[in-house]
């Protein structure tokens, strides 16, 4: 008989596989990781065979095992091909492989090996390459892979030997390395969020600098368009200056959105980016639309909704609205930059995973470009943009254990496939809250 499993457990299982899965998104989606794995699959493949006949016939050591070896290699090989795993095939692989491969094979060979001088330095050099990876990913294998190998030595080997001098005083050193690794890796990963928070300052204070002046030119046209109505009965005003004005006060209306948009931009790289309400998708993009500063009724027009089945997700409101937003600039100045196509958003809430398909056909993107489109600070063209957009789209949506995806072709499509989790069977549902967009007045 199978039991609902609660929201709260969900929540575990979601921060657990969150690590895996942002490993494995950044695999996809950034080809030098993807090199770095498949560079440390080969080394590893490779590795196994070499270290055994060295440690066997050149420098013998007390015990070797061909078959603890042939495992490993084979594990190795299935990281070659890291695109062909789903979601939690990956997490599940990466796991194991990892598990096996670093702290339970060291640690075992260490052992039965009565804590030589070579295994020490191996079992070192191996737990110095695990934490490298994620440090929830490094701390979960290493805790499991090294309680494994004590209880296999246990079983087969002599077990007070656990307990002995050579093996307790290689444990703080050990444990010295970890920290050091963690501490470095935060470190890196805090200069990283400050300069992000350092160009959100940045842009915080363009964009309000850019407020006053803009406010004072459409305070001004306001005025000249009463001018020129009131004298309409005097003087015919002319029709090129009233649609110079019309024009004026619409790219400064325009302005203003896109200084909206830097700051939502802006305010969610500092904030925090987990699921806190339920979102409804339709709303959402119908809300977008209804805001976004379209230069004339054509660019609308070509903008169409599928709406096949509605869904709601877990998320915030307002950072759907910057997915959204950013998705559909970058949609209609690849439009622009092709000078043809249309743009079509498709709702599908009736898949196993929800799904909003964001499609357009203008320019495309070119092959050896789609591998960079979510790496931050990336632009293309050169120059087109701060390149914090689309990345911010995917940590976005990673917080919120979903995914997004890009399939295109240059010259003719861009597909973003936004796929989410079905929501909780308990959701707390929040009021429906977007961002309040200035319109002068």
């Amino acid at each position: 008989m199978m039991h609902a499993q609660s929201p709260s457990g969900k929540r575990w299982q979601g921060k657990i596989l969150q690590p895996f899965l942002h490993f494995h998104d950044a695999i996809e989606h950034t080809p030098t990781r993807r090199a770095q794995v498949r560079t440390l699959a080969v080394i590893g493949a490779l590795g196994m065979p070499l270290y055994y006949a060295l440690w066997q016939h050149v420098f013998p050591q007390p015990y070797e095992s061909l078959p603890l070896r042939t495992i490993a290699a084979l594990l190795f090989l299935p990281a070659l091909w890291p695109g062909r795993f789903s979601n939690m095939g990956f997490s599940v692989y990466l796991f194991l492989g990892l598990t096996f491969e670093l702290p339970f094979f060291f640690t075992y060979m260490f052992l039965m090996n009565h804590a030589s001088t070579l295994w020490v330095h191996s079992l070192l050099v191996a737990l110095i390459v695990l934490f490298h990876f994620d440090t929830r990913i490094a701390m979960l294998a290493y805790l499991s892979g090294t309680l494994l190998a004590c209880l296999a030595f246990a079983v087969v080997g002599e077990p007070a030997f656990l307990l002995s001098r050579d093996v307790l005083q290689q444990l703080p050193v050990h444990w010295f390395t970890i920290a050091v690794l963690s501490v470095v890796k935060v470190g890196r990963h805090v200069g990283a969020q400050e300069k992000l928070a350092g160009l959100a300052a940045g842009l915080g204070s363009v964009a309000h600098e850019l407020r006053t002046p803009l406010v004072s030119v459409e305070a001004n046209v306001r005025g000249l368009q009463r001018g020129l109505r009131r004298d309409a009965d005097d003087v015919q005003p002319g029709a090129a200056s009233l649609e110079a004005l019309a024009r004026i006060q619409f790219e400064v209306r325009h302005m203003h959105h896109m200084i909206d948009l830097f700051l939502l931009s802006a305010s969610a790289v500092n904030r925090k980016l987990e699921a806190n309400e339920t979102v409804d998708m339709h709303d959402s993009v119908v809300a977008v639309l209804r805001r976004y500063p379209f230069t004339s009724t054509a660019q609308r027009d070509i903008v169409k909704v599928d709406l096949r089945t509605d869904f709601s997700f877990p998320g915030q409101s307002e950072l759907c609205v910057v997915i959204l937003l950013n998705l559909l600039r970058n949609a209609l100045k690849g439009i622009q930059r092709a000078g043809k196509g249309r743009v079509r958003i498709v709702i599908d809430g009736a898949r196993p995973m929800p799904r909003l398909l964001f499609i357009d056909t203008g320019c495309g993107i070119a092959a050896s470009r789609l591998p960079l489109i979510f790496d931050r600070f990336y632009s293309y063209p050169a120059h087109n943009g701060s390149g914090i957009g689309l990345a911010l789209c995917r940590q976005i949506m990673q917080a919120w254990h979903a995914r997004i995806s890009c399939v295109a072709r240059e010259g003719a499509y861009a597909i973003f496939v936004l796929e989410f989790p079905q929501p909780l069977a308990t959701p707390r549902p929040r009021p429906n809250r977007f961002p309040s967009i200035h319109r002068a007045r």
